[in-house]
C-alpha cells in the first residue's frame, strides 16, 4: 500500500467536500473561530486542541496544517508579535489555507502567518521551491535529474525550509499518524532538530490501546481514515523518548474510545514533551526537594528524588526541575553564597547526593535567633 496516496487522495477529496468521519469533537474558544472561514472550519479534521497549549510571542510550527484552523487559532494567541508556520503537502488544502490567511489578517489586524508545502517528517525541502524549480526546468534526461538532486542538496545545506533550533513550539492536530510508518521515527527527529532548546511539542493524536495488526496496517481506507496508523498508547510515548524528548506527558487520554475496530478501541491523545539542554553539568551547590505525592521519582536522565529530601542538583537538572513541566512538584533551594559559571566544575551526576543544608545556610549554620514568629516577623501571627 502506498500511503502517501491514499492520504493525499483523501484529503484532497475531504478539502472540497466536509468527511465528518475524518474527525473527533473538539470543542475550541469559540473567541478564535470568529475570525476563521467557515469553509476552513467545516474542512477541518482534528482530534485535539494543541492550540491550549500556546503562549503569547511564541514562534508556534504546526504539522499538517491543512485548511489553516489551527494555524489561524494560534496567530491570535500568540499576537502579532508571534509567528505561526504551517506545513502541509496537500495543493488543496494549502490553497484554501493561503486564501483564508487574507481574511483572517484583516479581521485580526495583523498577519503573522506563513504557510509552506512540505513533508512534515523532512522539513528541511521546501516543496513550493521545488515546483518553482522544476516548471523553469523540466527534468527531462539524466543531466536534468542530477541539476534537481544538487538544488535540493544546496537547500538541506544553504536553506531548509525550517532552521535547526528555531522553533518555540510544534503543535500538530491529528496528523502524524498518517505518517507511513517507516518515516515515523524520521518525523520524531524533526520535530526534536526544529525546536529550541527548551522548546517543547504538543502533539494531539489518535492512539489505539492494543498494537494494530499488519493486515489493518495495509488497509488504505483505515490508514487515511486516522485508524491504522495510529500509535499504541505507550509507543506514542516511547516514540518522544527515542527521539530524544524529556518531560514527557498526556495531559489528555480521551476516556471513551472515538472509534472501535476489530475489537482494538482508537481514542484521542495529547502529548507534551520538551527539548533538553545537551550541555554539561556543572555544580552550583544547588539543590531541589521533591514534594511529593510518591514516595521517590526517577528523571530522564537516571536522577532519583526521594520525597522531603534535598537532593543535590546541577545547575542544569535545577533549571529544568524548577521550570516547566516540573516546576509545580519541586522547591528550589539555592546555595548562600553561589558558585560562579567561571568556578564551577564538573558535577558527579552518578552520587544522586543529598545536599547538606549547611551548605543553603552558609557559613553561619550555628547562630541562634529568638524573639522571631515563624513569619520573620515579631508578632505577626
Amino acid at each position: 500500500m502506498n500511503t502517501e496516496s491514499a492520504v493525499r487522495d483523501r484529503y484532497t477529496d475531504a478539502a472540497q467536500n466536509q468527511e465528518p468521519a475524518l474527525c473527533c469533537p473538539v470543542n475550541y474558544d469559540r473567541r478564535y473561530l470568529e475570525v476563521i472561514p467557515q469553509e476552513v472550519i467545516d474542512r477541518d479534521y482534528g482530534c485535539g486542541d494543541p492550540s491550549k497549549y500556546v503562549n503569547a510571542g511564541e514562534t508556534v510550527l504546526d504539522l499538517g496544517s491543512g485548511g489553516g484552523k489551527i494555524c489561524f487559532i494560534a496567530s491570535q494567541v500568540v499576537g502579532n508579535q508571534g509567528k505561526v508556520i504551517g506545513v502541509d503537502m496537500n495543493d488543496t488544502m494549502l490553497e484554501l489555507a493561503r486564501r483564508s490567511q487574507r481574511e483572517v489578517a484583516q479581521k485580526i489586524g495583523y498577519d503573522n502567518v506563513t504557510f509552506h508545502k512540505g513533508k512534515i517528517q523532512d522539513m528541511v525541502i521546501d516543496r513550493d521551491r521545488v515546483d518553482a524549480y522544476l516548471a523553469e526546468n523540466p527534468v527531462q534526461d539524466e543531466p536534468g535529474l542530477q541539476r534537481l538532486e544538487a538544488f535540493m542538496t544546496n537547500m538541506r545545506q544553504q536553506s531548509p525550509m525550517i532552521a535547526d533550533n528555531s522553533i518555540d513550539v510544534v503543535v500538530s492536530n491529528c496528523v502524524l499518524n498518517l505518517v507511513d510508518g517507516n518515516e515515523k521515527e524520521q518525523l520524531f527527529r524533526e520535530i526534536f532538530r526544529v525546536l529550541k532548546i527548551g522548546g517543547r511539542a504538543v502533539i494531539s493524536d489518535i492512539v489505539s490501546d492494543e498494537a494494530v495488526p499488519l493486515a489493518m496496517q495495509q488497509d488504505a481506507n483505515l490508514w487515511s481514515g486516522c485508524i491504522s496508523g495510529a500509535f499504541q498508547e505507550r509507543e506514542f510515548l516511547r516514540a518522544f523518548e527515542r527521539a530524544g524528548f524529556m518531560g514527557i506527558h498526556m495531559p489528555v487520554l480521551q476516556p471513551e474510545p472515538w472509534q472501535t475496530v476489530q475489537g482494538i478501541e482508537f481514542r484521542s491523545a495529547t502529548v507534551i514533551a520538551y527539548k533538553p539542554d545537551p550541555s554539561g553539568c556543572f555544580e552550583h551547590n544547588e539543590a531541589v526537594i521533591y514534594r511529593g505525592p510518591y514516595r521517590q521519582v526517577t528523571d530522564d536522565m537516571g536522577n532519583v528524588f526521594e520525597r522531603g529530601q534535598r537532593t543535590a542538583t546541577c545547575r542544569k537538572t535545577f533549571t529544568m526541575m524548577t521550570s516547566e513541566p516540573y516546576g509545580d512538584d519541586f522547591i528550589a533551594v539555592s546555595p548562600l553564597t553561589p558558585i560562579s559559571a567561571d568556578d564551577a566544575k564538573q558535577f558527579d551526576s552518578s552520587a544522586n547526593a543529598l545536599r547538606s543544608p549547611r551548605v543553603t545556610k552558609g557559613k553561619n549554620f550555628d547562630l541562634t535567633i529568638m524573639g522571631q514568629d515563624c513569619c520573620g516577623e515579631e508578632n505577626c501571627c
